[in-house]
């Protein structure tokens, strides 16, 4: 089985909003019910399991009777950080699934999912074992000075260079084991790791899969008027 986490357990400060930014309504729809839809259509997604803030737990279950989202199977209380809420999305799932399951994980404020990036991810996931979402770096990456900030002599070949971000896919025992381990060892757990982080810092190879530039993050409002641009843009017919 192919079951998606969803981690929308975040309280959105940069968004600068009074709701957390994973429920602003967007042309009448929840930015969360974006992320989930896009799952829901997909057919190799069997189950969908939502990390939730606390206090959102039946407004996420209202919302998905609502715009008929039939896969979501299970709500989970979140933690006080991504790692966390991630953890108890994995650790729910023991005894429900198998460890040769494919478990997606994936931000609930990422609405604009591709169906190819997805089915790529899972592709990936059944042949190696993971596979995390990647895309090539475009710009150039400078090193600053140690002596001083405002100067360089040094550059990262842009090359070497790839952006990782979600969805990302693990067969479940390798997942729960590696989270076991990090928590025990307090190892990749910390500031900005995440599943990835912690699993490169814990040993693990990753492999990477398909990714797309409408895969943005909605963490500021700037994020979230380009989030509208996206769903009211129509590719002009000329374009291959």
């Amino acid at each position: 089985m192919n079951i998606a986490i969803i981690i929308a357990g975040g309280v959105g400060n940069r968004m600068g909003q009074d709701i957390p930014k994973q429920f602003i309504n967007v042309y009448d729809k929840p930015v969360l019910i974006y992320t989930l839809e896009s799952f829901q259509r997909h057919p190799q997604v069997d189950k969908i399991e939502v990390v939730c803030l606390d206090g959102w737990q039946n407004v996420v279950r209202s919302y998905a009777n609502q715009f008929n989202i039939t896969k979501l199977e299970w709500i989970v209380d979140s933690g006080s950080t991504a790692q966390e809420s991630i953890r108890n999305g994995v650790y729910y799932l023991e005894n429900k699934v198998s460890k040769d399951d494919n478990i997606i994980i994936h931000d609930g404020i990422r609405p604009l999912i591709e169906p190819s990036v997805l089915s790529d991810v899972i592709e990936k996931c059944d042949k190696y074992g993971n596979g995390v979402t990647s895309m090539p770096y475009n710009e150039q990456i400078f090193i600053v000075n140690k002596e001083d900030a405002n100067t360089t002599t040094e550059y990262i070949p842009r090359e070497t260079l790839r952006r990782v971000a979600t969805p990302q896919a693990y067969k479940f025992g390798l997942l729960i084991e590696k989270y076991r381990e990090a928590f025990e060892k307090g190892i990749g757990i910390n500031g900005s790791s995440y599943t990835n982080t912690m699993m490169v810092q814990l040993g693990e190879r990753l492999h990477f899969a398909a990714g797309s530039d409408k895969n943005i993050k909605l963490t500021t409002k700037d994020d979230l008027e380009l989030f509208k641009c996206y769903l009211k843009m129509d590719k002009d017919s000329w374009l291959k």
